[in-house]
């Protein structure tokens, strides 16, 4: 039997959970069983620099943060399920990794 993990990687929540939604309703409509989505730890990366970029003038400093927020969904699989998630269109903002065991 082919277990099937995929990974979803996005900086949009949103775009992360309607492709999870459309995975697990393949799953449920070819009757194959799935976990998931399993939300893993969002990732902050943040940056801090000055904004003048001479030693002059007022120490002031701007602030960036980007979240990277990732799912986790397993199918125990079938060809057919694979198959339909790969013709799913995704979003540039969404990677997807998929493992096969």
């Amino acid at each position: 039997m082919v277990i099937a993990i995929i990974k979803l990687v996005s900086t949009k929540a949103k775009d992360i959970d309607s492709i999870a939604q459309q995975i697990k309703a393949i799953a449920k409509s070819i009757d194959v069983k799935s976990r998931g989505p399993i939300p893993l730890p969002t990732r902050v990366i943040s940056q801090t620099t000055r904004k003048t970029p001479c030693a002059d003038g007022s120490h002031t400093y701007e602030r960036w943060e980007m979240r990277v927020h990732k799912r986790l969904i397993t199918i125990d699989g079938s060809e057919q399920a694979l198959r339909q998630v790969m013709r799913i269109p995704v979003p540039d903002t969404v990677q997807i990794v998929i493992n096969l065991t």
